[in-house]
C-alpha cells in the first residue's frame, strides 16, 4: 500500500465503486431536481431527488413493484416495467407539482435502448420534461414488450395488451 505525504484515500463510497463523485457533482449543482433510475436483480426504481446541505431528499418514488396494483402480470426487471414505473414516477411528480427533472443513470452503463433509458422514456411520455435524445431511447415495440410476445408467446402472450392496459391504468391517476 503506498505511504507518504502525498497519498490520498478515496472516499469510501468511491472505493466500493458505488459513487462517481465527478458526475454527481455535476448533477448536485444544477438547479433542477433529478430523475434517479436504479436497476436491481428483481425491481426497477425511480426516485425525484434533490441535493440539499443535509443530505439529498426523495420528494416523489415509484418501484416496479407497484405496476401489481395497476395489473401488471409480466417481470418487474424488464424493459416494459421500466417503462411502466417511469410512467408512474412522472404522474406522481406531476400531482406533487413537478414539472421536470434531469435524468441521473448513477453508475449503470449508458447502452442505447437500456431500461435505465425506458424509465425515461415513459415519463417523457406521462408529461415530464426531461432533456434527452431521442436515439437514446428503446424503440415502441421494445417498450410495449412486443419483443417478448414474440420469443416466449407461452409465458408472455398477451403482454402487449397487458402494458397498454397498465399504460390507461396509471394515466387514470393523473385525472
Amino acid at each position: 500500500m503506498a505511504t507518504g505525504p502525498r497519498y490520498f484515500v478515496a472516499f469510501r463510497r468511491r472505493r466500493e465503486g458505488r459513487t462517481n463523485y465527478h458526475a454527481r457533482t455535476r448533477l448536485v449543482v444544477a438547479t433542477k431536481p433529478r430523475m434517479v433510475v436504479r436497476k436491481t436483480n428483481r425491481h426497477i426504481i425511480c426516485q425525484i431527488i434533490t441535493a440539499h446541505m443535509e443530505g439529498d431528499r426523495t420528494h416523489v418514488a415509484a418501484n416496479s413493484s407497484e405496476l401489481r396494483k395497476f395489473g401488471y402480470e409480466g417481470s418487474l426487471n424488464n424493459t416494459p416495467a421500466a417503462y411502466l414505473t417511469g410512467m408512474l414516477l412522472a404522474v406522481r411528480a406531476l400531482k406533487a407539482g413537478q414539472e421536470g427533472a434531469i435524468l441521473d443513470i448513477g453508475l449503470h452503463r449508458a447502452t442505447p435502448g437500456a431500461r435505465v433509458f425506458a424509465a425515461l422514456k415513459g415519463a417523457v411520455e406521462a408529461g415530464f420534461d426531461i432533456p434527452h435524445n431521442e436515439e437514446i431511447l428503446p424503440a415502441d415495440e421494445r417498450c410495449k414488450g412486443e419483443h417478448i410476445a414474440e420469443y416466449a408467446p407461452d409465458r408472455a402472450g398477451n403482454l402487449p395488451a397487458n402494458v397498454a392496459a397498465t399504460v390507461d391504468a396509471i394515466m387514470g391517476e393523473l385525472n
